[in-house]
């Protein structure tokens, strides 16, 4: 298994910043894609941002240009700066990982979750 928790989240007035930090724990894994998603309320969640182990990443096309994903692949840490913060930005984000787990006869590899942190932009 592999547990991760967000942190960063907070209120931020219209054209302000904030960093969200993920953290990934577990035993024996390794970790693939990281990434971020939102759901605000009555809104199916969506990709924020992923970022792989080589170093390639992928932004949703409402945060391009203003938000930035980072990993750092020793500590099993991602991090999403996100800058210029809109009120439509106001959603729970949530940290995912793919990762491969070999606490099993035969390796897993599973899609994980972080409880979420909540983001509100105030106009």
């Amino acid at each position: 298994q592999v547990h991760l928790v967000e942190s960063g989240g907070g209120l931020v007035q219209a054209g302000g910043s904030l960093r969200l930090s993920c953290a990934a724990s577990g035993s024996a894994f390794t970790i693939n894609s990281m990434g971020w998603y939102r759901q605000a309320p009555g809104k199916q969640r969506e990709l924020v941002a992923d970022i792989f182990s080589g170093g390639s990443t992928h932004y949703g096309d409402s945060v391009k240009g203003r938000f930035t994903i980072s990993r750092d692949n020793a500590k099993n840490m991602a991090y999403l700066q996100m800058n210029s913060l809109k009120p439509e930005d106001t959603a729970v984000y949530y940290c995912n990982a793919g990762a491969v787990v070999f606490t099993t006869p035969v390796p897993k590899y599973g899609d994980y979750w972080g409880q979420g942190t909540q983001v509100t932009v105030s106009s």
